[in-house]
């Protein structure tokens, strides 16, 4: 059992502040903190730890600068039990981000994507025994358009999280296995507003669109899943105090996929997944790496809906 993640990691600076600042705005924040990020760096590290106790293998394929932000993400992920054997190295700036984390648990961040766009999927080395691979749009569509073309070859499944919003081409969604998009992604998916979006509406819009099973994650709400062969269905969130909803999404879609890889079905995966994310985003950040496998289903046992 093994999966694949091909994606971006960036060097997050994370500041507290009580607001997003306005154009020309300069506010005051209370602290500010380094960390390891990147969509697929930290799905890599959720699914890294939580198939360790499952017994599913996890690898990163990226591509990382030569400054300490490149080592120092090498050495996160090793610590993850994630293989590092596809990382590519280059001479220039690993990539960046700059989130800005609000008292209520929102958060606003800008990437700069830096040696991620240098990723060459040429050479990369698909494993024959790999089950799941993972992408994200914060690669270059072209390069996820490869790995994609790749991995159907060995008969891999893809699972794309559709974030950062943008439009997907054709000769990537026929590859596609499962899509995980937020509301701000599937409105943009359907050319519609967040506000006009109808969640169970929008899910089985998007299933018919991408000819793939959808989830539609909406935070506090829940989901809603279309799989093409039962109604949409809507699985309601767990209710948890938020310390921080950053890197929620990449709690979900990792814990997913260890799921789906040991061949649970898209209902009790998503469950599953959901939790993940509930404790993710109701545990003090120095504290999310205490998440286990066995807090999760204890969530799942104990918490009211």
């Amino acid at each position: 059992m093994s999966i694949l993640v091909v994606g971006a990691i960036h060097h997050d600076v994370i500041v507290d502040a009580p607001s997003i600042p306005r154009l020309d705005e300069t506010l005051p924040g209370s602290a500010v903190r380094y960390a390891f990020g990147g969509k697929g760096g930290n799905q890599a590290v959720i699914a890294g730890k939580l198939g360790r106790e499952l017994g599913v293998s996890v690898a990163m394929a990226a591509c990382v600068g030569s400054d300490p932000a490149g080592v120092d993400a090498l050495a996160v992920l090793d610590g993850a039990d994630v293989s590092t054997k596809q990382i590519q190295r280059v001479e220039s700036p690993s990539g960046m981000s700059v989130a800005i984390s609000l008292p209520d648990g929102g958060y606003g961040a800008v990437i700069v994507s830096a040696s991620n766009t240098k990723f060459d999927a040429e050479n990369l080395d698909i494993d024959d025994q790999t089950q799941w691979i993972l992408l994200q749009n914060e690669l270059p569509q072209a390069i996820n358009e490869a790995v994609a073309g790749r991995a159907k070859e060995i008969g891999a499944k893809i699972l794309l999280n559709a974030a950062p919003a943008r439009s997907l081409a054709d000769s990537l969604t026929c590859s596609l296995d499962l899509v995980v998009v937020n509301r701000v992604e599937a409105a943009d998916l359907l050319g519609t507003s967040e506000a006009a979006l109808i969640p169970a509406s929008a899910v089985t819009e998007l299933q018919e669109k991408l000819s793939c099973p959808i989830i539609l994650t909406l935070g506090g709400e829940g989901l809603w899943l279309a799989d093409g062969e039962v109604a949409q269905q809507h699985v309601p969130a767990y209710r948890v105090p938020v310390v921080s909803t950053h890197g929620a999404g990449d709690a979900f879609v990792g814990a997913l996929a260890v799921c789906l890889c040991r061949g649970d079905d898209l209902i009790d995966a998503a469950r599953f997944a959901s939790a993940a994310a509930a404790l993710h985003v109701s545990t003090p950040i120095d504290q999310r790496d205490q998440i286990t496998h066995q807090a999760i289903q204890a969530l799942i046992q104990t918490s009211s809906r």
